[in-house]
């Protein structure tokens, strides 16, 4: 029981894990479309990163977007400078797993990358998604700019609405600024691509949220 209220609840950073100043190893290249994870990324491209979960189901849900030039897997919204997967587990990092998105702005509205986002997970959970509990399933957007941040507040409220009217409870989703984001290890980058028939945590309400398909 004391293990599971440790991973249930964020560190304090004074007493998170002090991590490392250098990047753990990563992937060169996207599996699925051979883009370099790490950039450059084509001039005009923008960026946001999602939590909703388990990161393998996540990922895959955003490079079958068309637009989409790059996604990977990582950690975000933490404490621990450079962490590892074992570190995140842990509870003691303060870090979601979190996908970073890439996308072409004129080829994918925000819009529907939000529609995406709330809908392909339950967004109401808290520090869990389905089975998987802890710190670092919690569900987040991170987004670069005020404006952004703005646009999915509201598209926050009127989902709620719709969950509301479902019989859901209250949305617990962390939308805030877009916080340093650390690529996790090779294995886990489009894991689902590499495996098939791997673990899938990734599931959502079943309520469609009210937001167009229109560019942002």
């Amino acid at each position: 029981m004391f293990s599971f209220l440790k991973k249930s609840e964020m560190p304090d950073p004074q007493t998170a894990l002090t991590g490392r100043a250098e990047p753990i190893p990563t992937a060169a290249t996207h599996f699925v479309n051979g883009h370099p994870l790490k950039g450059p990324y084509p001039q005009g491209s923008a960026q946001l990163l999602v939590g909703m979960g388990c990161f393998w189901g996540v990922e895959r849900i955003f490079w079958q977007l068309p637009g989409v030039f790059v996604t990977a897997a990582g950690y975000a919204a933490g404490y621990t400078p450079n962490p590892t997967y074992q570190e995140v587990c842990s509870g003691q990092t303060g870090h979601n797993e979190v996908v970073l998105v890439v996308y072409d702005p004129a080829q994918i509205a925000f819009a529907t990358l939000l529609k995406t986002f709330w809908e392909g997970h339950d967004p109401t959970q808290g520090m869990r998604q389905g089975n998987d509990r802890g710190t670092q399933y919690r569900s987040g957007l991170y987004l670069p700019d005020a404006a952004l941040i703005e646009t999915a507040r509201a598209s926050r409220d009127a989902y709620q609405e719709r969950l509301h009217a479902a019989g859901l409870g209250a949305i617990t989703t962390e939308i805030e600024p877009m916080p340093t984001f650390y690529f996790a290890e090779d294995y886990h980058q489009q894991y689902l691509a590499k495996n098939p028939m791997g673990y899938c945590g990734i599931g959502g309400t079943g309520i469609s949220c009210p937001i167009g398909n229109a560019k942002a």
